[in-house]
């Protein structure tokens, strides 16, 4: 009998329960019917940040930008091709930082891009500043 693992749907707020081993099969939320687990990045808000980050038992990585920073927009490729090899691993949101600013003092980012693992609602790791994929995946790895 396998363990249910519990997924936060991106596109309705709802909690859903899945089987640990149906993961890789598709799984869809019961309210909206939207793909749980797309392989891309999630856009995180003040009003959806807490629970997506506390509820989903995947580890959450979430990379505090800013638009008009060029790192920030530089690093957003290898953060969605982060996002598609750890599908089933960890769910990958972001913050835009102008428009969240409560959660920049919040969690104290000083510096964009940041990237935060939590688990379980808590934070694991930080990481400032861009990297290309092999680093940052290695990183990733540490933690996951």
């Amino acid at each position: 009998m396998s363990e249910n693992i519990h997924l936060v749907c991106s596109r309705c707020q709802d909690l859903g329960r899945i089987p640990e081993l149906s993961l890789k099969e598709n799984p869809r939320c019961g309210k909206c019917q939207t793909p749980l687990l797309t392989g891309q990045v999630v856009d995180l808000t003040s009003q959806t940040f807490t629970s997506f980050i506390s509820k989903n038992d995947l580890p959450v990585v979430v990379n505090f930008w800013v638009s008009w920073c060029g790192h920030c927009r530089n690093f957003d490729p290898v953060f969605a091709d982060a996002a598609a090899q750890l599908q089933y691993q960890a769910r990958m949101a972001r913050v835009e930082s102008e428009e969240e600013p409560t959660l920049i003092r919040q969690f104290a980012v000083k510096g964009m891009p940041t990237h935060i693992i939590f688990r379980a609602g808590r934070e694991v790791a930080r990481q400032s500043g861009v990297m290309p994929l092999p680093a940052f995946m290695s990183w990733l790895q540490e933690y996951l």
